[in-house]
């Protein structure tokens, strides 16, 4: 391990050192793709137990009973920075939980904030863009963010929370957590509701929140690479009693995650040993593939249906039946009252020293936007209140007063594409 096996003491050296070629080839291939999102991150391991009674709503195992407790894993993380990132921007915080419940697993994929930037999971990769590093600099764009924000007032709830204090948890230990997505509950008889679910009791007026359990985490990971960057949470992982609803961001990322998932882990990353369903028998028809890790289901048929001993249709994974009537077309949800939970948010959660902190923080980062991307995002939090569209303008005009900020035309980009000759 220390010296190559060369023709002598100055000679080359001989491809027969396979030490060498083992040692360099793994080395080569030591990185896997990074998350798009979420990169930066830190997990732990515990358990869930059931304080509270729930199965009138949800027939899934893991609530079966008060007193009961299932093995979790959870993922803390940031959003948008790459994997050597600093812990301390303003971001949102990823808080994702795996259940490995006896049904198989459930992935809760969530964040410390309640709400989203957007409504329409067509615009999560414009809405990922903008907030990562411009193409042709590599550096981060205070234009590129602001400017997607302010042409989608939908973000301005959460926007605001993210610039107020709540924008910068005191790390994962004091943070909340919120399932991002509405799921649809079924009970035994059958009978649906829609759900969010949440990690630390948040006032809610409207829609009160019920008990149901309490996280434990009490062990941290072995190994990082093995325990943490090889974990994967896919929101399609849900045992029967927890289905998925309407939700269009819920919707597109059933697909993304465990896409993004295959290409960053390979195909078989469900048999990698931190995101395997240990607690229950997995029979399917799928086979092969890199990094098989066990049997490959040994001799069983992998065609279905068979006149062998091979795995049938399990009637209690059948989902709920619901109807749909509408026609089929392209919504457009930008509009749906961008400003009414803002409002709240703004002049009956924060008291007046918080929202002081809100707007010198937004003006803070939107001062680096150029002339007209500010007023395009004042015009919004006016809309919002007039206080606060306000306060963050006459930050803006201190600060563009003495950076003697010009107005700019957008430039707009014209494409250039290459003759099929070349």
């Amino acid at each position: 391990k220390l010296n190559l096996q060369t023709a002598g003491l100055r000679g080359p050296l001989l491809v027969q050192d396979v030490v060498f070629t083992d040692e360099m080839a793994h080395f080569d291939r030591e990185r896997i793709p990074e998350r798009v999102v979420h990169a930066k991150g830190g997990g732990a391991f515990g358990y869930f137990e059931v304080t509270h009674d729930i199965t009138r709503f949800c027939k899934a195992k893991v609530f079966e009973h008060v007193g009961k407790t299932t093995p979790i894993a959870v993922r803390f993380s940031t959003v948008a920075g790459e994997s050597g990132s600093a812990d301390t921007v303003r971001d949102p915080r990823g808080f994702a939980v795996k259940f490995y419940s006896e049904e198989g697993n459930w992935d809760l994929t969530g964040n410390n904030t309640p709400i989203f930037f957007i409504r329409d999971s067509m615009l999560f990769p414009s809405f990922v863009h903008s907030q990562k590093r411009n193409p042709q600099t590599h550096m981060k764009d205070p234009d590129m963010v602001w400017d997607f924000w302010s042409l989608r007032p939908e973000s301005l709830h959460q926007v605001s929370f993210l610039f107020s204090d709540r924008g910068l948890p005191d790390g994962f230990r004091h943070m909340n957590g919120y399932g991002s997505h509405t799921f649809k509950l079924v009970n035994a008889d059958g009978e649906p509701l829609y759900c969010k679910f949440h990690f630390k009791v948040w006032s809610h007026k409207e829609y009160p929140l019920i008990p149901v359990g309490k996280l434990v985490l009490n062990r941290n990971p072995v190994n990082y690479f093995a325990e943490v960057e090889q974990l994967a949470f896919d929101p399609s992982n849900m045992p029967p009693g927890i289905e998925a609803s309407p939700d269009k961001m819920l919707q597109g990322r059933l697909f993304s995650y465990p896409d993004t998932h295959r290409h960053r882990l390979g195909a078989n990353y469900l048999q990698i040993p931190v995101n395997c369903p240990f607690r229950t028998r997995v029979a399917n028809y799928q086979r092969d593939g890199p990094m098989c890790m066990f049997d490959n289901q040994g001799g069983a048929p992998n065609y279905y249906p068979n006149s062998f001993s091979a795995p049938e249709d399990q009637p209690r994974f059948v989902e709920s039946k619901f109807k749909v009537s509408p026609d089929v077309g392209r919504y457009n949800s930008a509009d749906e009252d961008n400003f009414t939970q803002v409002r709240t948010f703004y002049t009956d959660v924060l008291n007046e020293e918080e929202r002081q902190r809100l707007c010198q923080n937004m003006a803070g980062a939107l001062k680096g936007a150029q002339l007209f991307i500010q007023k395009r995002m004042v015009e919004n939090l006016k809309a919002v209140h007039a206080d606060y569209g306000n306060r963050v303008q006459t930050l803006l005009n201190q600060n563009n007063a003495v950076e003697k900020k010009v107005s700019r035309s957008p430039v707009r980009w014209n494409p250039v594409f290459l003759h099929p000759s070349l």
